[in-house]
């Protein structure tokens, strides 16, 4: 998971917590508050009749006279005064909640009863307010309150993704310019990333120092492959030619001739490998051009015609099919060393009686070809070491594993991508990405 889409789940899920919390809190406050604001209410006016209290007004309250006394013709509110008992104690108020009926129909009603004396005779007051109208104002309320929070979640979870993409931009621009995108650290790019950020400049710094020690260390052993590869091919040679003077020599004994013939062999491999060596250090090194058109249709057949004998001594039913002939810039001779390798491959470790077959399409603007055989393939294990130098896919064969390394160096140097999948006894298919 990225850092990005964890610091957007834990601010979502903060503020997620904090808004439920908070909007518990208020949706149980509401009750209350609304309480204390109807009660409030209710004592400001009672307090206002009090203060205005006289003898006409208590007549007319109690003969209910007057339509405000009673209740409005939406029955929000009632006043009612009874005349009760003269052996009060003392004045009391109390506020409740009761459903009250008033012309058949039922309401509940906030209530505030208070018990009062006036020119010595003791009266009771009730005032009342409907309770329905409360209600339809906490519901609205809180429908709108959690649209409010709802809205308000939303609007921070988006700024919070975006400003988190803003914040760690230049993090993933490290990863991606100094990491994913290095294929060859003589090409490194040392330029920092910008950022206001400390610890992503101390990250840049970082990654720059560690890519510079990584360089000098493959800037040596890419010279010391070079160096060691010239020396050793001048002792071969005069190796070479001493043993094929000596296999002149008249009246040899054929054991002696044999141990030769072998040592011959043995040179010629060692000179291959070096020779190997040298290539892949070569296109490591870009000592090669890419200014030649080629023909990938051409190069296959080529490369047919040369392998045409080993292919019919296994039997091996090769098919060619592409969809079309194509072409692009590059190195003639490396590229006919890369189809070489995968295609000697192919015929390598096929079976008797095997097949070889190379499609290519198009795909997504890039050209795809596919050299897929039925032979041995390769185990789980090897085939994630295939591009390793000096390692083989079967070990039984003859060689010592540069063919793939050498395919890889020079897919690199054209900017071509290479994807290997094999199965044991069941083949291999080794795709080209131009």
């Amino acid at each position: 998971m990225k850092l990005q889409v964890k610091f957007s789940l834990y601010n979502a899920i903060t503020k997620i917590a904090i808004i439920v919390v908070l909007g518990g809190i208020i949706l149980f406050s509401l009750d209350k508050l609304a309480f204390n604001q109807l009660d409030n209410r209710l004592i400001k006016k009672k307090n206002k009749i009090i203060e205005h209290l006289n003898d006409n007004e208590i007549d007319s309250l109690l003969n209910k006279e007057q339509s405000f006394t009673d209740y409005n013709i939406l029955k929000e509110e009632f006043i009612v005064l009874t005349d009760i008992a003269d052996n009060q104690k003392s004045a009391s108020a109390d506020i409740f909640t009761e459903k009250r009926e008033i012309e058949g129909d039922i309401e509940v009603y906030r209530i505030l009863n208070y018990k009062f004396s006036y020119h010595t005779n003791w009266y009771n007051l009730e005032i009342g307010e409907s309770m329905t109208a409360l209600s339809s104002i906490k519901n609205a309320i809180r429908f709108y309150m959690l649209i409010v929070l709802f809205v308000a979640l939303l609007i921070t979870l988006v700024t919070d993704y975006f400003f988190s993409n803003f914040l760690l931009k230049p993090f993933y621009a490290i990863i991606d310019k100094k990491i994913n995108l290095v294929n060859d650290p003589s090409h490194y790019n040392y330029d920092n990333i910008p950022t206001s950020t400390d610890d992503f400049k101390m990250l840049d710094n970082s990654v720059n120092s560690l890519m510079k020690k990584i360089n000098n260390l493959f800037a040596l052993e890419k010279q010391f492959i070079a160096n060691v590869s010239h020396e050793l091919l001048t002792p071969i040679s005069v190796l070479s030619t001493r043993f094929e003077n000596m296999l002149n020599t008249p009246e040899m004994p054929v054991a002696h001739e044999n141990k030769i013939y072998a040592s011959l062999k043995t040179l010629n491999r060692l000179k291959l490998v070096i020779n190997s060596l040298l290539l892949i250090s070569k296109v490591e090194n870009n000592q090669y051009l890419k200014t030649e058109e080629i023909s990938l249709k051409e190069e296959i057949e080529d490369i047919y015609e040369d392998l045409e004998d080993r292919i019919a001594d296994k039997n091996i039913v090769f098919k060619l099919a592409l969809t079309e002939d194509f072409q692009f810039i590059g190195n003639k001779a490396l590229i006919h060393t890369l189809l070489m390798n995968v295609i000697n491959n192919a015929i390598k470790y096929n079976i008797e009686k095997g097949s070889i077959e190379i499609s290519g399409e198009k795909k997504e603007h890039r050209y795809h070809l596919s050299i897929e055989d039925s032979g041995l393939g390769m185990k789980k294990e090897l085939l994630e070491n295939a591009f390793d130098r000096f390692k083989r896919g079967n070990t039984e064969e003859n060689g010592f594993g540069l063919g793939l390394a050498i395919v890889q160096s020079i897919a690199r140097f054209h900017n071509i991508e290479v994807e290997i999948l094999s199965e044991e006894h069941k083949g291999t298919c080794v795709s080209l990405i131009f």
